[in-house]
């Protein structure tokens, strides 16, 4: 679906749970909120080339609990975090060792829901080692864990993902497994974790794709989300998949299910997002600062009441 066919009702609210806004543009936050969406979840993440240096994680840790947070306020959405080390990156063992010793420092800071995206790519020992000790610092730290799929061998990928929550006896329902598709829903269901799904272009679901899963399993314990980064991605995967769920027939509770209220039940276990948050959002001040700086790039700045921004006109 692209943009020009879709529209959306301005009563409706989304999450997105799993996007990486440090990549997107502050158009995205603008579109996003007119479309609905009032809360995001920015998970750490390989941000395209490997990190060769433990103050460039600083730096970008920094970014998430700070001016991303500061950013996405600044359009009326509130945005939270996941902290971790990703796969791809634990496979630079004495980088990840260095990492390690910073993720106390952040991991526990405010808007931070979740130890994330962690988990398998390659399935080497050496992500193997680094996602064990990230899930006993949950396990120590009793937070909830983001679980980052193998984009080759999914299926064992995902199931050894699980294996290893269990054997670090974390609750399944404080794990969010993500990147599902049509080889993994049934066990992560199964076995009681959160299944979510990635509306990707060509290398993770389709939206067409996403409906038919909802038609076969419901809408208990599975959540939709973009994971929109600096490739080929659409910040209102998650609207448009709405849309679609309505125009073939999934019922509206199903809809809001996957799309808002699973998200937020997952998520709110952190006791760092609640649907207050939103609901008595503050008003929109552009004239705000950050460290001294602002969204603006010599614009003039916005300034609306909290009815204002909710009720989208």
């Amino acid at each position: 679906m692209n943009n020009s066919e879709f529209r959306i009702p301005n009563s409706e609210f989304y999450i997105d749970p799993h996007i990486h806004m440090t990549a997107r543009t502050t158009y995205d936050y603008i579109i996003m909120r007119e479309s609905g969406i009032v809360a995001t979840i920015e998970p750490a993440f390989w941000l395209g080339q490997p990190r060769t240096h433990v103050g460039t994680f600083q730096d970008y840790f920094n970014s998430l609990v700070g001016w991303e947070r500061f950013r996405a306020s600044q359009f009326g959405i509130q945005h939270y975090c996941t902290i971790g080390i990703n796969p791809k990156e634990a496979n630079n063992e004495a980088l990840a060792e260095a990492v390690m010793e910073l993720l106390p420092l952040y991991v526990c800071k405010e808007g931070v829901v979740a130890i994330g995206e962690i988990g398998y790519d390659d399935q080497t020992p050496a992500e193997d080692k680094y996602f064990r000790l990230q899930l006993e610092l949950a396990k120590e730290l009793d937070m909830l864990v983001l679980i980052h799929t193998p984009h080759r061998n999914k299926k064992a990928g995902t199931s050894r993902s699980m294996d290893a929550c269990v054997e670090h006896g974390l609750d399944p329902a404080r794990v969010i497994i993500d990147h599902n598709n049509e080889e993994t829903v049934r066990e992560v269901l199964d076995r009681g974790f959160w299944a979510a799904f990635t509306i990707y272009p060509q290398t993770k679901m389709g939206n067409s794709r996403m409906v038919e899963i909802v038609k076969q399993y419901g809408c208990d314990r599975i959540i939709v989300d973009s994971s929109a980064d600096w490739g080929i991605s659409d910040p209102l995967a998650v609207p448009k998949t709405a849309q679609l769920m309505r125009e073939r027939g999934i019922p509206e509770t199903y809809v809001r299910a996957v799309c808002y209220e699973n998200a937020l039940a997952a998520y709110s276990q952190s006791g760092q997002i609640q649907e207050t948050d939103w609901l008595a959002s503050d008003a929109i001040d552009q004239r705000h600062m950050f460290n001294g700086n602002s969204v603006l790039r010599g614009q003039e700045p916005t300034v609306r009441s909290s009815r204002e921004c909710i009720l989208i006109e």
